[in-house]
């Protein structure tokens, strides 16, 4: 069972300032995995303190020398991609395929990306008489999810450190093992001492001390609207940068031509991995009416060859991250049921065959109306809406009729049709055919948050800017 019950501060492992135990699920098996460390706003205080101290220096090295940082820790995480991919089985139940693929995979991709950004960025150039600089903007605290732990851990870290800021990080409690990795990793690499810094904690504890803290420039916040805008209140005090990846209900709109039935099950198999617990899941599909027959169909042919907790089957899905989760997700499919839209697959209760970890049925929902409550709410987990439009303005207007705006997508053999809706989605990515990008600016419109991440646009999240007139 593993234990981590201290906090790496100031390039060391050091022991909270009061030893409050709590005990991490593995959701696989419902059973206790290890335990972690509850850190306090003392903490939080040390943590600060050393990174205010690393900032003065830090800030101030070459893009060479942030390299060569950068470059080490790539060969320590690529050292340490099985003990990662371990971690992130055991603390969110991901199989074995998904937790050393895409799980791990990503956070090196970021590392990479930002490398190559760093190679390139512009940090200064002189307009006229004066010259435009970007600096790093100081102590940043960043605050993680558990369903992509190690993805949002890179995606802030990473340029967080390459444009010379420190940082605090708070990863989630549900899945803080690869957290604890990734910063054994940090270490091993050399990274000097309070440029990174590690605390374990809750919202309420940690989250709360970092969001409000006067010795920190910058918040970036990954994590549910509600938690959201609790971080963005106790930032406002001290008039802090808060940054925010947040919530989702991401339309899939499906267009009306000879890719039809390719485009429905592909958008079936994008909802499906990580079990649905992904913020930009494109969780709404909007189909012709006219059709809607046909797509539930395919839809549920598509559905029956989803597998659940098959360890040998690389594209099976695992369990949700905790018992809440899972009880919440089971509410949401009653009230579907409820509310009278047809469920074409799945439904209440664990897949056959499996009485304990908190797995749920792959499940589709088919004449799903916009008032229904799960076309309103985000469900995170393996749960497809489809609804039906009569033509492009109506499907329009259902995919914006929502408070969200992180992600959107069309699905079409039209490329031309295709970008032209893509143009009318009020969303921040919008993605043609599932297409991927890890440089594309990724962050949402209206309550899915502020800010961009990804590539170079996530560079900016941390850079102030500095006007030097007269410079000549």
């Amino acid at each position: 069972m593993r234990e981590y019950l201290q906090f790496y501060i100031d390039g060391q492992w050091v022991d909270p300032a009061e030893l409050r135990p709590l005990d991490v699920d593995n959701p696989s098996t419902e059973e206790v995995a290890g335990r972690i460390a509850l850190g306090s706003s003392a903490d939080v205080d040390k943590a600060v303190a050393a990174a205010r101290r690393a900032f003065g220096s830090w800030s101030q090295t070459s893009r060479e020398e942030r390299l060569d940082v950068l470059r080490a820790i790539s060969a320590e995480y690529l050292r340490r991609q099985g003990d990662l991919a371990d971690a992130v089985s055991e603390e969110i139940g991901a199989p074995p395929a998904l937790a050393a693929g895409a799980q791990v995979q990503l956070g090196i991709g970021h590392l990479m990306t930002a490398i190559e950004v760093l190679k390139n960025f512009e940090f200064s150039r002189q307009l006229g008489n004066t010259l435009v600089s970007s600096e790093p903007i100081g102590v940043c605290g960043l605050i993680t999810p558990w369903n992509w732990p190690l993805n949002q851990i890179a995606v802030k870290v990473f340029p967080a450190l390459a444009t010379g800021c420190t940082v605090v990080l708070k990863p989630s409690e549900v899945a803080p093992f690869s957290a604890q990795i990734f910063t054994e990793v940090i270490e091993a690499a050399g990274v000097p001492a309070g440029v990174y810094n590690l605390v374990f904690g809750d919202g309420a504890g940690v989250g709360a001390a970092i969001s409000s803290h006067p010795g920190i420039d910058m918040v970036s916040f990954t994590g549910s609207t509600r938690a959201g805008i609790e971080v963005a209140k106790a930032a406002a005090s001290s008039v802090k940068r808060v940054s925010q990846e947040l919530g989702g209900k991401s339309p899939n709109i499906v267009l009306d031509d000879e890719a039809f039935a390719t485009s429905v099950a592909a958008g079936v198999s994008a909802m499906m991995p990580n079990s649905g617990q992904s913020c930009n899941a494109p969780s709404r599909m909007l189909v012709p009416n006219s059709r809607m027959a046909e797509a539930v169909s395919i839809a549920a042919e598509t559905i029956g060859g989803v597998r659940v907790a098959d360890t040998d089957n690389p594209k099976a899905i695992g369990p949700v991250a905790s018992r809440a989760q899972f009880e919440r997700i089971q509410g949401l499919i009653a009230k579907g049921v409820a509310d009278g839209a047809n469920l074409v697959a799945g439904g209440e209760g664990r897949p056959d065959g499996l009485d304990r970890g908190f797995y749920v049925r792959p499940t589709v929902f088919a004449d799903v109306t916009n008032d229904m409550t799960i076309a309103r709410e985000e469900i995170f987990g393996p749960v497809l809406c489809m609804l039906g439009y009569d033509d492009i303005d109506d499907a329009v207007e259902i995919a914006n009729d929502t408070e969200y705006g992180l992600a959107g997508y069309v699905s079409g053999a039209d490329i031309e049709a295709a970008r032209a809706v893509a143009g009318r989605i009020r969303a921040g990515w919008i993605s043609i055919n599932h297409a991927f990008d890890m440089n594309a600016p990724f962050g949402g419109y209206k309550h899915s948050g502020n800010g961009r991440e990804w590539g170079e646009a996530g560079f900016h999240e941390y850079l102030e800017t500095k006007s030097v007139l007269g410079h000549g």
